[in-house]
């Protein structure tokens, strides 16, 4: 049986994995992936295969504006330089389907999408009840 934050987890997974399909089919074609990166669709796990590494980290927060929650990072698995402005794409890309995304699977929650430095934080109701 699967532990709350196991369940929350995988709630906030599916919300990452809907995010990098929306990525890879952007630019999922415009650079070249890293020789050793899968192809897209070619293991069981999204952030294994394909341009596009979405994951997201707990933190407690220290020293952060926002307190504990999860970092969000989005990594582009390739050897080509990617540039600012296609890098804040992305990361606008993210934030929006998150806020879209959150309230969906976690109903009833006051949770946060913003900047926290030069990352991207989900914070707010972080409680594992009724998960």
């Amino acid at each position: 049986m699967a532990t709350r934050v196991e369940k929350w987890e995988k709630k906030l997974r599916n919300i990452l994995d809907d995010i990098d399909d929306i990525l890879e089919d952007k630019f999922g074609n415009k650079y070249r992936l890293h020789p050793v990166r899968p192809k897209r669709g070619e293991t069981s796990n999204k952030s294994m295969d394909g341009l596009f590494d979405v994951s997201a980290n707990f933190t407690l927060g220290l020293g952060s504006e926002h307190g504990r929650g999860y970092v969000l990072k989005i990594k582009m698995v390739t050897l080509e330089d990617i540039s600012e402005e296609i890098q804040e794409k992305v990361d606008q890309i993210a934030m929006e389907k998150l806020k879209s995304k959150l309230p969906e699977e976690f109903p009833d929650r006051e949770l946060n999408v913003e900047r926290d430095g030069n990352v991207i934080k989900v914070f707010g109701d972080l409680n594992l009840d009724n998960v």
